[in-house]
């Protein structure tokens, strides 16, 4: 269920568009989600271009943030970033800018993931190449996260923002802090992206019934791996303020090691300690249906069941072999 803050598209790939041989998932992130002029032309570049699939996309006013699904071929989905970005460094002044969720840039982060018949390395590869043709087209500097990360310590995206746009715009002349593209200094109102190459992720948000923001933050806190919580879990504590609940905001970065149902146990029995009830959760932006069909399963004590048995997965898979 989505909030009356939330604005959700789901768009299907055009009609015509071709199956590419190599396909990559890309989930920009803008730091945009109250003004739906400007979050519908960031998006237009990515309806118009063909090869570039058009999955969802979702903005938040809380956040304040868009987060954009795409799917297609590298080479399109590059150009129509690339439209898309200086949209938003042209409509977004991060010096105004307001939200729940933590933002060092216009575009904040630029993730790509491979999905079929390109490897984690040639998304390495994709990503500083285009890191660089990103700066060089919009003048905003570029570090580079995780499995693309030129640094150890950068691999976490945490890490990298550290501090958000305010407190890089001094931290940046710090050789620790230098980014990987462009000169030690923020773009003065756009700040700074993180482009990177991952796995995919499932986005994950748990609402809690209660106006108090710490008790999220110290829900957060017992969750998250690094405050000793799950592995494979990332999460901040944030406040709904036009609904008065309060979320976890998570990012499951690898949904097969901690699955959705255990996070949400998790949180449901922290919760309770506080005397607050989880009243739901959502699910942002795409999903696996392995993640989803998982924690069902364990919802429904379903005995020995395999995604086999979900008959459109099946008839895809056919349809898949078939179109080798």
């Amino acid at each position: 269920m989505n909030s009356p803050t939330t604005l959700v598209k789901t768009i299907a790939p055009k009609e015509g568009t071709e199956i590419m041989a190599r396909i990559i998932e890309c989930v920009p992130n803008f730091s945009e989600g109250r003004r739906p002029e400007v979050i519908e032309a960031i998006v237009e570049p990515f309806r118009r271009r063909r090869g570039c699939a058009l999955l969802d996309y979702r903005a938040d006013a809380d956040h304040n943030r868009l987060v954009v699904s795409l799917a297609g071929a590298p080479e399109p989905i590059q150009e129509a970033l690339l439209e898309a970005a200086k949209t938003a460094v042209e409509h977004i002044d991060l010096n105004r800018h307001q939200g729940g969720h933590p933002r060092m840039g216009a575009v904040d982060v630029i993730p790509f993931v491979p999905l079929r018949n390109i490897t984690m390395e040639e998304c390495v590869a994709l990503a500083r190449e285009f890191g660089k043709r990103y700066h060089e087209e919009t003048g905003v500097p570029v570090y580079f996260y995780e499995e693309a990360a030129l640094r150890p310590e950068r691999k976490r995206l945490e890490v990298v923002r550290k501090g958000q746009y305010e407190g890089l715009k001094e931290s940046i002349t710090q050789p620790e802090r230098h980014p990987d593209v462009g000169e030690p200094k923020l773009h003065p109102t756009a700040g700074a992206t993180a482009v990177g190459a991952r796995k995919i992720l499932v986005a994950f948000n748990v609402n809690l019934g209660t106006s108090d923001v710490n008790v999220a933050k110290e829900i957060a806190k017992a969750v998250r791996s690094s405050s000793g919580g799950l592995c494979h879990v990332k999460g901040i504590g944030l406040a709904l303020e036009d609904r008065g609940l309060v979320q976890v905001s998570m990012n499951v970065v690898d949904y097969e090691k901690n699955a959705l149902y255990r996070v949400t146990e998790l949180i449901r029995m922290e919760a309770k300690r506080w005397g607050v009830p989880v009243v739901e959760t959502e699910v942002y932006g795409m999903v696996p249906a392995a993640a989803l069909l998982e924690s069902a399963a364990y919802y429904l004590q379903i005995a020995d069941f395999s995604p086999d048995q979900v008959i459109e997965l099946k008839m895809l898979e056919m349809l898949g072999g078939d179109a080798e």
